[in-house]
């Protein structure tokens, strides 16, 4: 069955989920992965769904049927065995966890330094949170990266330490 990746917006509020699950299963179709979460009062997230392929095209179609709850987009996925063969050898996982002043740029220079190094984040987690003893906001970041054979960690160690002085910001890396 061909997979597709769906992105979800909508104003949140209860029943969203349970009215795109509808959709997919009126058609077939098979809810594989997700991740969802309601920010600044919208309710957004990417869905992974396979549908029988004689089905495909009236469930794009249906997907209109969510207007006035979610803004969905339905985009074609890669096949597991596809995504396997095409994806760099990942021989490890490395985890950073940033924690310190809120400030613009801060997911800039981390993204470059993950870039500069070629590593993709696999999962990426940010957020803000009141400071309790300075005032202020903290500004604290969790990203998983997929590290392909190879790869000089140290370097990235050593760039990640530089960027957390620049930055005067902790960053962790396990």
């Amino acid at each position: 069955m061909p997979r597709l990746v769906l992105t979800v917006i909508g104003d949140d509020r209860s029943g969203l989920v349970r009215a795109l699950a509808d959709v997919v299963t009126e058609h077939g179709g098979n809810w594989e992965e997700s991740q969802l979460a309601e920010l600044a009062g919208k309710f957004a997230g990417i869905v992974v769904v396979s549908v029988p392929e004689d089905r495909a095209e009236e469930f794009a179609t249906s997907l209109s049927t969510l207007d006035g709850l979610l803004e969905v987009a339905a985009h074609p996925g890669a096949e597991p065995e596809a995504e396997i063969q095409a994806g760099p050898a990942a021989t490890d996982q490395l985890t950073i966890d940033l924690l310190g002043n809120d400030h613009p740029g801060i997911v800039r220079e981390v993204s470059t330094v993950l870039s500069h190094h070629d590593l993709s984040i696999e999962t990426m987690t940010t957020g803000t949170r009141e400071a309790p003893m300075a005032g202020g906001l903290l500004f604290e970041a969790h990203v998983v990266v997929d590290v392909p054979a190879g790869s000089d960690t140290s370097a990235l160690r050593a760039d990640l330490e530089r960027l957390a002085a620049e930055l005067l910001v902790d960053i962790a890396v396990a």
